[in-house]
């Protein structure tokens, strides 16, 4: 790959799609592999995550005359997650392009195993 790795780790931090696309072309350094591992289980989780969060949300919805107000609370909840998940990818994308490995909580250690790199 013709990148700087600084710059290929940056755009393997995007959930899923830079991911899988840096895992698989990058076969070399273990930094862009990395990032692009990490990327990838860190979307499915932000993805996941907003799958069980609509569903809770119609169910909440459903409920009669509370269920408006669970249903904006759930909202409000769900929004402050996907806040969370942006400034984690902020801050991600900024440590791989600053050449800085940094581990996502609980997810960067899951991807370390994953590429066969120990602690």
């Amino acid at each position: 790959m013709d990148l700087p790795p600084n710059i290929a780790a940056a755009i393997a931090c995007i959930p899923l799609v830079g991911g899988i696309i840096f895992y698989i072309l990058e076969k070399r350094n273990s930094f862009v592999r990395f990032y692009a591992m990490q990327s990838i289980i860190f979307g499915g989780i932000w993805i996941l995550f907003d799958i069980v969060s609509r569903i809770v949300l119609m169910i909440f919805s459903s409920v009669p005359a509370v269920g408006g107000f669970f249903a904006v609370l759930w909202g409000l909840i769900a929004m402050l997650v996907h806040l969370a998940f942006l400034v984690i990818l902020i801050v991600t994308i900024i440590k791989a392009f600053t050449n800085v490995r940094w581990d996502i909580p609980y997810i960067g250690p899951i991807a370390r195993k994953q590429i066969g790199e120990t602690a």
